[in-house]
């Protein structure tokens, strides 16, 4: 069993409530605030993820039936926190420089990865616990200095959570001290779309 810090599971109160502010599964009104909104047309691929997809293609491809949302419960919260925490846990955050000598490598983290490397961990982990691919999206994000980060969107019938090494617990994206600046289609994990985060989050320099 994985264990997680008692601060998590208290967090599932605050996003169980988010219940009222989205839609049940069957009528998912996705134009919520719980969601962040996108463009309706592919955008670039970061050059790591796009390096990523040549590596191994079969991550990278279509959908073939996308699940817009998870239906969220307390079973399937519980294992987004175990898994988040668990990959928290037993990678250690190394930058791409240490560790390959190059400014950007997404990979698989084998004990030590840099940010988008803890977040295709997550993804990983939680497809393989059955979580369907369409709702897991990498994310790219700046932080408040202007670094740019990566954390793994999750797609809930309660609004988007946001997985994140650098933050332990599991929040919505508006609950972030983040710029979502992009994220991976719904339909296809080879192609990102633009995020539109208007909320007033200083930002002091541009991502590349």
């Amino acid at each position: 069993m994985f264990s997680i810090d008692k601060g998590l599971r208290n967090v599932l109160g605050a996003v169980l409530a988010l219940a009222a502010l989205a839609a049940p599964a069957h009528a998912l009104d996705t134009t919520n605030v719980a969601f962040v909104q996108t463009g309706t047309v592919a955008t670039s691929i970061p050059v790591g993820h796009l390096e990523f997809c040549k590596a191994r293609p079969a991550e990278c491809t279509a959908h073939a039936k996308p699940v817009s949302a998870v239906a969220l419960d307390e079973q399937l919260w519980q294992q987004l926190l175990n898994i988040n925490a668990y990959v928290n846990q037993t990678v250690t955050p190394v930058t791409d420089e240490q560790l390959y000598q190059v400014s950007e490598f997404w990979t698989y983290p084998n004990g030590y990865g840099d940010c988008e490397d803890f977040a295709l961990a997550k993804r990983r982990e939680l497809i393989n616990a059955g979580w369907p691919a369409s709702t897991l999206l990498m994310t790219v994000v700046k932080q408040a200095n202007g670094d740019g980060h990566a954390v793994l969107l999750v797609r809930t019938d309660r609004g988007d959570l946001v997985l994140d090494n650098q933050i332990g617990s599991v929040d919505l994206w508006s609950q972030t001290p983040y710029k979502f600046i992009k994220r991976q289609s719904q339909a296809n994990a080879g192609q990102w779309v633009d995020m539109m985060d208007d909320r007033d989050v200083t930002i002091t320099a541009a991502i590349q």
